[in-house]
């Protein structure tokens, strides 16, 4: 592995939410001198092309430390993430590392949730729609869990 140990970014993160944005971030390597500037690429599926980061969140330094992305679609492959640095002053180590989007998706909420009360023996009635996805076909797979307070 070429570049300087201590100089790859560390504590690297994806996340989705909203049904197709995600956010990465990490921050910079321990050792990486003070004009390191961080590069993300990445890769949906073997057959795409690599894309450089569109939208990089900076820190006050203007150094990379994260990257928002919009209309992420979700596939059942492995995604691939690189992140690599360059300086005038040293070799700056790559990380990359590949993640399945559907591990680190966050659902939203049920849709449209009703509560109709009778008091009959039959009691409450709570019907809702299920969260807004990109990528799961089969309903069946979703689990909820009410959580009645009594006021």
């Amino acid at each position: 592995v070429s570049g300087m140990p201590g100089t790859a970014i560390k504590n690297f993160s994806c996340v989705i939410y909203n049904v197709s944005l995600m956010n990465c971030t990490w921050s910079a390597g321990r050792d990486a001198p003070g004009d390191t500037q961080y590069f993300l690429y990445w890769k949906n599926s073997r057959e795409e092309e690599e894309t450089q980061c569109e939208l990089y969140v900076k820190d006050e330094n203007e150094r990379h430390k994260g990257c928002q992305f919009q209309n992420v679609t979700i596939k059942d492959t492995t995604t691939y993430f690189m992140v690599n640095g360059s300086s005038k002053n040293s070799l700056i180590r790559f990380y990359d590392e590949y993640i399945k989007l559907y591990e680190i998706g966050k659902l939203t909420a049920p849709l449209n949730i009703t509560a109709n009360c009778t008091g009959e023996p039959r009691g409450c009635v709570i019907e809702w729609q299920e969260p807004l996805t990109s990528h799961m076909e089969n309903k069946d797979c979703f689990q909820y869990e009410i959580d009645i307070k009594n006021k």
